[in-house]
């Protein structure tokens, strides 16, 4: 959103295209303390009203005002939130049920909690990687190898941090969070760069295009399911978007190019 978009004047020469963050205060008609103090997620009080101008003003799409939201009712600490609907012990079930399809168990933060053997097979090259910790959105940001058989990595990138944004809302001042999102931004400039653009992202289905050492080209929709179980897990399963893919998929198998 540009100062033009809204009728003010552009002001001369900007480091940003968009608004300053005096600009935003005015036109949604509250302070600019107020203001910052939302956008760092600081625990505030605001009604409706003052949220929806602030929506309003943004331009807001029906995600990024639920994360507005959520920043605006965040604390410093949160209880976690439990459930007796279901056993963590039935996930190696769910996910080996799945099989052919490649399907992994993520908490919202991308660590990886399981995962079935199609998908170890197709990854399995990431899995070898030196990451920090066994967690998609950083062995894909920070090994190269990673990054190189990731086709539509400018894509899926911004994409996977929008959801972490998104996720983040519900963790503010949670210290796992806190400690991996310093660490990530330390060592990875790119990250801290889109970070800093505090973009959310709505789950949608997509494709992922992967340039597997064995199969080569695929192309494979990503399908996210929420674990109601477990509000902060998400299962994603990849389907074949085509049926080339579809064939390939099973040169992945690692127990079929052994033979």
């Amino acid at each position: 959103m540009t100062p033009e978009d809204v009728g003010l004047p552009s002001g001369g020469r900007r480091r940003t295209p968009g608004l300053r963050r005096e600009e935003l205060a005015l036109l949604a008609g509250v302070g600019v303390t107020w203001y910052t103090w939302l956008e760092q997620g600081r625990p505030i009080n605001a009604s409706g009203q003052v949220l929806d101008a602030v929506a309003a003003t943004l331009r807001l799409t029906p995600v990024e005002r639920e994360h507005l939201y959520r920043l605006a009712e965040a604390t410093p600490v949160r209880l976690p939130r439990t459930t007796d609907c279901a056993s963590e012990a039935v996930f190696d079930e769910i996910v080996a049920a799945l099989d052919p399809l490649p399907a992994v168990i993520t908490n919202t933060r991308f660590d990886i909690i399981r995962a079935n053997q199609a998908y170890h097979d197709l990854f399995h090259d990431w899995h070898q990687l030196p990451c920090v910790h066994k967690n998609l959105l950083w062995c894909i940001i920070t090994e190269p190898a990673a990054r190189e058989q990731l086709l539509n990595y400018d894509t899926e990138v911004p994409y996977l941090v929008g959801r972490l944004r998104s996720a983040y809302g519900e963790h503010i001042g949670d210290p796992d969070w806190e400690t991996d999102l310093e660490r990530l931004q330390s060592i990875c400039p790119e990250f801290a760069q889109l970070w800093s653009r505090h973009e959310v992202a709505a789950c949608t289905p997509r494709l992922r295009r992967i340039l597997n050492p064995i199969a080569g080209e695929l192309h494979l929709t990503v399908t996210e399911l929420a674990v109601s179980a477990h509000p902060d897990l998400v299962l994603y399963v990849e389907t074949p978007a085509d049926d080339e893919t579809r064939a390939k998929l099973q040169l992945t198998r690692r127990e079929a190019t052994a033979r």
